[in-house]
């Protein structure tokens, strides 16, 4: 709890046998509830998520947003994080990323890895391109100034539920940030940390996956610009 304000932490997860356990042990006290959604995984992922204290959700339909949205529906309390499984992100920057929520500047926080190098270094080449052209166009369109659509980030749960998320795959994360420019709420970015993952990214390891990526941002960017 942070702020007198409970936080459910839910985790995507799909074949992270050989990463959910570290990711796990890292995770900050200030999280009340962890959830592991287990997207599909034909290995050992959900029962050593749950060996390890996370309650495990299991999601059907493969997908980012998909398993995302499985979690909502199960985490309790009005502060939502997100993270990713595969144990690129450092579970100990959640601090940084929830507090802001908590206290009210902010509803929703998103943790930037382009403003430290070491971070920046972590990220692939098209990962870095991609992010910054597609922070670019929303700068254009809306005058809001991303500079990362990175995994890890906090929202307001009241929030999350008037934006009506529809994404179930590689667009999650666009979705949530073009909504939020159009909607004019109150975002923040801080700087988090980043490393090489362990295993291979279901998105951006794939040409189809980075490709994908790349058609849902553009894709959500201007089918709300026609909105």
């Amino acid at each position: 709890m942070i702020a007198h304000r409970a936080v459910t932490l839910i985790i995507p997860a799909r074949n992270e046998a050989t990463s959910i356990a570290p990711t796990l042990r890292e995770i900050p006290p200030i999280i009340d509830h962890v959830i592991v959604v287990d997207n599909g995984s034909n290995d050992a992922t959900a029962a050593i998520a749950r060996a390890h204290g996370a309650k495990v959700v299991y999601e059907a339909r493969v997908g980012y947003g998909a398993a995302c949205q499985a979690g909502i529906k199960r985490a309790r309390g009005d502060l939502l994080a997100f993270m990713d499984a595969d144990h690129s992100d450092y579970p100990a920057d959640l601090e940084t990323v929830i507090q802001p929520v908590a206290s009210g500047r902010a509803e929703l926080v998103i943790g930037t890895r382009l403003r430290q190098s070491r971070a920046a270094s972590a990220l692939s080449l098209h990962q870095r391109f991609g992010n910054g052209l597609a922070c670019c166009v929303i700068a254009l369109l809306y005058g809001v100034r991303y500079t990362d659509l990175g995994p890890m980030r906090c929202i307001r749960r009241d929030t999350l539920q008037r934006m009506r998320m529809t994404d179930l795959d590689y667009g999650w994360t666009a979705e949530m940030q073009l909504k939020a420019a159009r909607m004019g709420v109150p975002v923040l970015e801080v700087p988090v940390r980043y490393r090489k993952r362990i295993g291979k990214s279901k998105i951006s390891g794939t040409v189809r996956g980075s490709l994908m990526a790349a058609y849902k941002i553009f894709y959500w960017t201007l089918k709300l610009a026609v909105r």
